[in-house]
């Protein structure tokens, strides 16, 4: 067990950090808004800081889940940052979905000061959170890895080493370019389903047991049968990571035809005033044209 600190307590950083200290490790969370950090210590117990250096000192590993590139340099390198108070020796493990440029460069600050730093995106949305069920895909060095994955172990069914740094960023681009392709997919066959007058459910039940069975099918079909859409991982944060995928694709030569068409879906949903609903809202966008 180990004196931790988690920055970040959204949809996924709350449970997250509630796993660690129910798990028997000594939590100090941090979050911009001070009523969610004092909601968590009364629920978890733990205790929390009031800057991310303040949450960071003593512990042997700081864990975020923050926003974007600008939020993680802000708790890392800002006013008050992270790095700051971390010891030599002590590993920062990043679980918010970024650039793999911001990660190279946070990693770079992070060995000047003699800290470890593993960027370690998660998939399984805000259930795989609470449930304790995330995939989480690393880069770093082994070392770092290595000792970070114990922890990581807490809240995940799956934790990848990938490569040296960077490289779980990528494989999170990776994950959203699968998704955004799936989803549309999905969405293209529940539309057709029910302007051919078909059961949605009944046809999900056969498809979803042959070639075309996915996560996405049996864990979003019904809300999106019962036009509910409060729920999962919302189109704003879809797009920000799209964003990201269809950036890098422009530095490496990647051709990512269908992102940048569900990409452009997706700003279709926001333009709908869903920009918080769940990313399986674009059946919502097949229904409003008719």
């Amino acid at each position: 067990m180990a004196k931790l600190a988690f920055l970040g307590l959204g949809v996924m950083g709350y449970p997250m950090a509630g796993h660690l200290q129910k798990a028997g490790h000594d939590v100090t969370v941090y979050n911009r808004t001070t009523a969610k950090a004092e909601a968590w210590v009364k629920e978890h117990g733990g205790s929390m800081g009031k800057t991310p250096a303040e949450a960071a000192k003593g512990a042997a590993f700081v864990m975020a889940c923050v926003g974007n590139d600008d939020d993680l340099r802000s708790v890392c390198l800002g006013d008050d940052g992270a790095f700051s108070a971390m010891d030599s020796g002590t590993t920062f493990v990043d679980h918010t979905t970024v650039s793999a440029a911001v990660t190279r460069e946070l990693y770079a600050a992070a060995k000047d000061a003699g800290i470890a730093f593993v960027d370690a995106p998660i998939s399984g949305g805000q259930a795989g959170a609470e449930n304790a069920q995330l995939s989480v895909m690393c880069g770093g060095d082994q070392d770092a890895y290595d000792k970070a994955e114990l922890v990581i172990d807490v809240y995940s069914k799956m934790c990848k080493r990938i490569g040296d740094s960077g490289a779980g960023q990528m494989t999170k681009m990776c994950n959203q370019i699968a998704i955004a392709g799936l989803v549309q997919g999905l969405s293209e066959a529940l539309h057709f389903a029910q302007k051919a007058g078909l059961d949605g459910r009944a046809v999900v039940d056969v498809i979803s047991q042959g070639a075309a069975g996915s996560w996405q099918m049996s864990n979003r079909y019904e809300t999106m049968l019962d036009d509910k859409w409060d729920h999962g991982f919302a189109v704003d944060w879809m797009r920000k990571d799209l964003g990201i995928c269809l950036s890098t694709a422009n530095e490496n030569g990647a051709s990512l035809p269908v992102t940048a068409l569900v990409d452009q879906f997706y700003k279709d949903v926001q333009k709908l005033g869903g920009g918080r609903w769940d990313t399986s809202s674009l059946l919502k966008r097949l229904q409003a044209m008719g």
